[in-house]
């Protein structure tokens, strides 16, 4: 059990009563009579043939409160869409998958692409976007929960407690933001959060000075959470970073659009676990190196954005105050696992350090040689702007994509 201890300048949400879902669940069921959920899925075709998402998909049929599940296909071919229609298929809710490899889809891209609106890079970020779009397109659901389809450890309880701040109607809040203890197999797990973003934010608050934004940031106990809900009017003005910085940057959008008292986070589960990525020690362009390159990058935008100037050597300073403080934050992660029976191996943990330690630096270089680089995707009010009847055509190309093949099928 948590305790109530409030964090910084955002809302924290705690499990503090041990709620029975079926008791949440009554309420979201009430509160989706005037305003209807829905459900967000990014998925990779070689998620359907994995052990979490049949899981997933399982358990979400049993939810009554969602009006809609939009599913965000990737890497995906003819036959394995028509696999996907089938497989999601089992759902009760009106639902619909994105099939973004298809021709219909990417040829609305390439219209954005001559407009200089499209995503890119291929990914999540990606596939959210589209998603939103279609969301946006459809008009199902008022407020929508995003979560990975790679989730070994889902519960029903999961979606509840996302989506509740979000669809609560006597609450303000426009984002909610998850979090968990990273926490599996006897083991801690997180190093990209643990390791990096905290002491990272730590050292940028001892380089930068005091700042809002890093206040606003050190508020989140999980900010690289790939689990978050927000209201429909959130979907119009976010931009989506399309590389691994999409958490980091999606929060960033947040406080740039949003005052703190309308953003929350929510514990969501006891234990979670979760595909684990690579450190990809002698490959920046790959696993949690790129990853770890593409967060610090988000940071150091945004806080250029808000009027901070660096230099080779802020970097340098930078580096070095974060390693020090990443170094004392892996004994306080050994003290901790350590008493609680679990697993901390050191050797690996510093190696992460060091790792990280060298591609903020990186991150720092590239952002002075390319300064101009924007990874976000415009927002949609732009694009809709630029192309008043974006949104119908991509509702039209899901639902042809649907009907074409859905039919099929049906047929065979």
């Amino acid at each position: 059990m948590a305790d109530f201890y409030q964090n910084g300048v955002v809302t924290t949400l705690h499990n503090l009563a041990q709620r029975t879902t079926e008791d949440m669940e009554a309420e979201l069921e009430e509160f989706s009579k005037t305003r209807p959920l829905g459900l967000l899925l990014p998925s990779l075709f070689s998620e359907l043939e994995g052990k979490a998402l049949p899981d997933i998909i399982n358990k979400i049929k049993e939810v009554k409160y969602l009006s809609q599940v939009v599913i965000g296909l990737d890497r995906a071919d003819l036959e394995q869409y028509k696999h996907a229609l089938s497989f999601f298929g089992q759902l009760p809710q009106h639902h619909r998958v994105l099939w973004n490899d298809g021709p219909r889809l990417q040829a609305i891209d390439a219209k954005l692409q001559k407009l200089g609106l499209a995503p890119k890079e291929l990914g999540k970020g990606r596939n959210v976007w589209y998603c939103m779009g279609y969301i946006l397109a459809s008009g199902k659901a008022e407020s929508v929960a995003l979560h990975d389809c790679d989730i070994l450890t889902y519960e029903k309880d999961l979606l509840t407690r996302l989506l509740y701040p979000v669809a609560n109607p006597s609450f303000n809040y426009s984002f909610s933001k998850g979090f968990y203890a990273r926490v599996a197999d006897g083991k801690i797990n997180g190093r990209v959060s643990r390791l990096l973003v905290t002491p990272l934010i730590k050292a940028l608050k001892k380089t930068v000075g005091h700042c809002d934004y890093l206040e606003y940031m050190d508020s989140f106990l999980y900010p690289l959470a790939g689990e978050f809900s927000f209201r429909k009017d959130v979907l119009k003005d976010i931009r989506i970073p399309s590389d691994w910085g999409l958490e980091i940057g999606v929060l960033s959008e947040m406080y740039r659009n949003y005052s703190s008292n309308h953003v929350c986070q929510v514990d969501i589960a006891a234990t979670y676990d979760h595909k684990h990525q690579d450190l990809s020690l002698d490959n920046t362009s790959g696993g949690l190196s790129k990853m770890s390159i593409d967060i610090s990058k988000a940071f150091i935008r945004k806080l250029a954005t808000e009027g901070e100037t660096f230099t080779s050597e802020k970097f340098r300073t930078l580096k070095a105050t974060y390693y020090r403080i990443a170094l004392d934050y892996v004994e306080t992660y050994r003290h901790d696992a350590q008493m609680n029976g679990l697993k901390l191996d050191t050797h690996n943990e510093e190696k992460a350090v060091e790792m990280f330690a060298e591609n903020i630096l990186e991150a720092g270089n590239t952002f002075l040689e390319q300064p101009m680089e924007t990874p976000f995707i415009p927002s949609w009010n732009r694009v809709i702007s630029a192309m008043p009847d974006i949104l119908s055509q991509i509702k039209e190309a899901v639902e042809e994509d649907y009907k074409e093949f859905s039919t099929i099928l049906e047929e065979a």
